[in-house]
């Protein structure tokens, strides 16, 4: 039997509420279960305002349009990442300017970013790859002398921290998953998270399609209409009720989510010992937060046929981003400079089976077969 890649978890409680958010009578965005999902993240991890979104692109959208990005200002992020993370501005016009990963993980270098810095750079965009974080508190340090912006990617990050700090709470903006090879998922979905106090009144338009109709449900206006741009990039509530099914069991999911991170650390740590392959690092300012699990090969042809190892065992494994920089569409507009650690991780990163219910007989089965891989 095949052990997949992703398996969605499902609580039990999600059926419950879409059910009582059917029967409420009011099924479109921003209803009870809308505002729940809002007071859970809010309270939990102190984000000042939270908007949840159709996707985590949507919410890079949002957020390339708070930042105020026009034709020709210059944009700083990691090239190993996702394309959402470039698109959200690019559809703005922005120049997207990639940076570097680490050597120990993939996250953007923060030695590097302030050499790319000009006088038309008005955003830096992290990647908390694998809901590791990044040394924010350099980010942040060189975006405050530079009077830049934060975006948080952190699509891979909920429950995550940098030192006590949750991710998301740090930069201006940031953006969340809840896609359904996330650790909570609503199927497709995301959430806006708004920290500067200046984007608290415009996201909520930009969110109601440009209108200021939020204010006027809560009876703050006596009518509402159109007065900025916007899009619809609020979820329905039955979306939201999923979600809100997934949320009241956090603690259980992150719990065992993390345990099947350990066992894999565990099980693979003679292999990185022996030099045959490097496992996920973090260092001492973040946390792991059981998102996903990865090892890293010496070299693409030893991934390729370690992929191809794994399937002919009934194991899904697969790799990961293609570093941005060098993709079909955006390699002509690059600027030449070599990027090899991004490289590095594009042709060597494994991403092995990681969802709730993987059972630990299965994560021996993958470890061994890894094994035997190497041994012969």
């Amino acid at each position: 039997m095949t052990i997949p890649f992703n398996r969605p978890f499902f609580t039990g409680l999600e059926p419950k509420h879409v059910s009582m958010a059917a029967l409420q009578g009011k099924i479109s965005g921003n209803g009870i279960f809308t505002r729940k999902c809002h007071a859970f993240f809010e309270q939990r991890y102190g984000f000042r305002k939270v908007l949840l979104t159709t996707s985590c692109t949507d919410a890079l959208e949002m957020a390339a349009i708070l930042c105020g990005i026009e034709a020709g200002d210059e944009v700083i992020m990691p090239s190993y990442t996702f394309v959402s993370t470039a698109n959200a501005f690019i559809l703005r016009g922005a120049k997207i300017v990639f940076a570097d990963s680490e050597t120990s993980n993939p996250n953007i270098d923060a030695s590097l970013i302030e050499s790319l810095i000009t006088a038309k750079t008005r955003v830096i965009v992290v990647v908390h790859y694998a809901g590791i974080a990044c040394d924010m508190g350099r980010i942040m340090e060189i975006a405050n002398r530079h009077s830049l912006l934060v975006v948080e990617d952190a699509a891979h990050a909920v429950d995550s921290f940098y030192l006590d700090r949750p991710l998301g709470s740090i930069g201006h903006l940031a953006a969340f998953s809840f896609h359904e090879t996330k650790n909570i998922t609503c199927g497709e979905g995301g959430m806006l998270v708004i920290n500067d106090e200046r984007f608290l009144d415009r996201s909520e338009i930009i969110w109601e399609k440009g209108t200021n109709r939020a204010a006027f449900n809560r009876g703050e206006v006596d009518k509402y209409g159109w007065v900025d741009i916007g899009s619809s990039f609020l979820p329905s509530e039955l979306t939201a009720a999923f979600l809100s099914g997934q949320i009241e069991m956090l603690d259980e999911i992150q719990l065992r989510r993390k345990a099947i991170f350990n066992s894999y650390q565990s099980a693979l740590a003679h292999l990185e010992a022996s030099g045959k392959i490097r496992l996920p690092f973090c260092p001492a300012y973040a946390s792991q937060n059981g998102h996903l699990f990865y090892i890293l090969t010496r070299n693409l042809d030893t991934r390729d046929r370690l992929i191809s190892f794994l399937a002919r065992k009934g194991i899904q494994a697969v790799f990961h981003y293609l570093s941005l920089h060098s993709s079909s569409y955006y390699s002509p507009k690059h600027d030449g400079r070599q990027l090899p650690n991004s490289d590095h991780f594009s042709s060597n990163l494994i991403r092995l089976p990681f969802f709730y219910n993987l059972q630990d007989q299965d994560i021996e089965k993958i470890c061994e077969a890894i094994g035997i891989f190497y041994a012969g």
